[in-house]
């Protein structure tokens, strides 16, 4: 296993094992209502999904329209400049 999967694996044990222990019924005020009892598992497994969700969206890499190589072809022709050897250095050569 690489390392990668195996601190997958232990972060998603032990975030797993805090939601579990935290299952008790809490009063939470919202925008609009006051006190409502809701249990602290469900409220820190919705901020933990959202986080998640979030990060894959902002650390996932861009969509580039120009590339450095595109740049280079369209500076430089693709044709080939004609080639100053003789034909005795190009015997040479192959």
């Amino acid at each position: 296993m690489k390392a990668k999967t195996i601190f997958i694996v232990i972060v998603t044990v032990l975030l797993t094992i805090f939601l579990m222990d935290n299952k008790d019924a809490v009063d939470f005020n919202f925008i609009f209502v006051d006190d409502v009892p809701v249990s602290k598992l469900a409220v820190i497994g919705i901020c933990i999904l959202i986080g998640f969700v979030l990060g894959f969206l902002v650390g996932r890499p861009r969509k580039t329209y120009s590339s450095y190589n595109d740049e280079i072809e369209d500076n430089y022709p693709t044709e080939q400049p004609k080639s100053t050897l003789s034909d005795e250095d190009r015997d040479y050569i192959s």
